[in-house]
C-alpha cells in the first residue's frame, strides 16, 4: 500500500513538472526567425525594394498597357511590381492577355476601379469624350488603389520606357512634396516642336482665366504648367495633404462653374492637378519624360534625341497603335500580339 502511494506521488510530480514545461514553452516561444529550422527570410539588407508602378489598361486601347509593361520589364533587373488598373469588364482580357504572353514572369496585381467614385464630379464635355474616361481619374486615387507601398509611379498607357525604371524610381522629392512631375519648360530641345504644333504650356491653357475663382487663385497664367502623365508619388504625403480630397473639390467646382474643359489644351484631369499641386511638386529629369509624340502626325523629333530618351509619351489624339501618328516603330518594338485576337494595330495596309 505504501509503495502504491509512492508511485502515485512520483506520477502527479512527473504530471506537474511536465504541466510546467509547456506553459513555459508557451510563454517563452522562440520567434520563427530565431529557430533552427529551414525559413527562407532576408534581412532587410538582402530584401530588394519593391517598385510599384501603376498603368491603367481601358478598353479598346489595352495593347497600349501591354507595350508599356513590356518596355519597364525588359529593360530593368529592378523588382518591380505592376498595379495595372481596369473595369471590371476589362479586367478578363488583361489578364489573359499577360498570362498567354511572354509577359506571364511579370509580377502583377489586378486592381478593379469602381467609377461610381466620380458620381457626380465630372462636367460632361463632347469635345473630347475621350478624356472622360473613368480610368484617367485613376491617378487622383492611388492611394485608394495602392495601400502597402510608400513611394509609387504612375505611368499614362500611351508611354514606353527605353531606360531602367530603377531610375526614375530614385527620384528625390523634396520634404512636404507628395509628387514630382515634369515641367512643361523644362526641356529646349522641345520647344520648338510645342510652338511647330500650336500647343499650351502654361497654365492660361488649362484653366479659364475669365473666371474669378481661376483668378483667385493668384497663378499667373503664364506660369508654366506640368504634365501628370508620369508621377513619382509619396504616399504619405499624398494621405497628410489630403490630395485626393482637394483634387475631388475642384473636379466638383467645375461641375459647377466650367472652370476648364477639354477645348483647352489638358482636358478634365490635368487642370485639377494643376490647381492643387501648384508650387509644391519635384521636378523629375526631364528626359524621363519626353513627350507630344502623339500631338501631331506631322511632327517629328530627331532619331538620335529619341533614342537618348528614357521615356516616350505619345500624349495627343495620334496614337501609336492608331494610323496615321509618328515614331510608330519605337513604340511596335515592344507591342506583343493579342492572343485572343480582339486588339489590332490600325495601319495604312491593314
Amino acid at each position: 500500500m505504501a509503495l502504491l502511494k509512492k508511485i502515485n506521488q512520483i506520477l502527479l510530480l512527473l504530471l506537474v513538472l511536465t504541466v510546467c514545461a509547456i506553459l513555459y514553452n508557451k510563454v517563452h516561444q522562440v520567434p520563427l526567425a530565431l529557430r533552427n529550422e529551414t525559413v527562407d527570410l532576408e534581412s532587410p539588407e538582402e530584401m530588394e525594394e519593391e517598385i510599384p508602378v501603376v498603368i491603367c489598361a481601358a478598353a479598346g486601347r489595352m495593347g497600349a498597357a501591354v507595350a508599356a509593361i513590356s518596355s519597364i520589364y525588359s529593360n530593368t533587373e529592378a523588382n518591380v511590381l505592376f498595379y495595372i488598373v481596369g473595369l471590371k469588364t476589362t479586367i478578363p482580357h488583361i489578364r489573359k492577355w499577360i498570362e498567354n504572353s511572354k509577359l506571364k514572369e511579370i509580377k502583377f496585381k489586378v486592381v478593379e476601379f469602381n467609377p461610381m467614385v466620380l458620381k457626380g464630379k465630372i462636367r460632361q464635355d463632347a469635345s473630347r469624350p475621350e478624356l472622360l474616361q473613368p480610368l484617367n481619374f485613376v491617378r487622383f486615387y492611388l492611394p485608394l488603389l495602392i495601400q502597402k507601398h510608400e513611394k509609387v509611379i504612375y505611368l499614362d498607357d500611351d508611354v514606353i520606357v527605353q531606360g531602367d525604371i530603377q531610375e526614375l524610381y530614385d527620384t528625390k522629392l523634396a520634404p512636404g512634396h507628395a509628387a514630382a512631375f515634369s515641367d512643361d519648360c523644362d526641356l529646349p530641345s522641345t520647344h520648338e516642336m510645342v510652338r511647330s504644333v500650336g500647343m499650351q504650356n502654361t497654365y492660361m491653357g488649362f484653366l479659364d482665366y475669365r473666371k474669378q475663382a481661376i483668378r483667385d487663385l493668384g497663378i499667373s497664367p503664364s506660369t508654366c504648367s506640368f504634365n501628370p502623365g508620369v508621377i513619382v508619388a509619396n504616399m504619405t504625403e499624398w494621405k497628410h495633404q489630403r490630395i485626393t480630397k482637394q483634387l475631388e473639390k475642384w473636379m466638383q467646382r467645375n461641375v459647377d462653374e466650367n472652370l476648364y474643359s477639354s477645348t483647352l489644351g489638358g482636358g478634365v484631369a490635368t487642370s485639377p492637378m494643376l490647381i492643387v499641386f501648384h508650387g509644391k511638386y519635384s521636378s523629375i529629369n526631364p528626359m524621363w519624360h519626353i513627350r507630344h509624340l502623339g500631338w501631331s502626325p506631322d511632327a517629328r523629333y530627331s532619331e538620335q534625341f529619341l533614342q537618348e530618351a528614357k521615356l516616350l509619351h505619345w500624349n495627343g489624339r495620334y496614337k501609336p497603335w492608331d494610323y496615321p501618328s509618328v515614331h510608330t516603330d519605337l513604340w511596335e518594338n515592344w507591342f506583343i500580339p493579342d492572343p485572343s485576337g480582339k486588339f489590332k494595330l490600325t495601319r495604312p495596309d491593314s
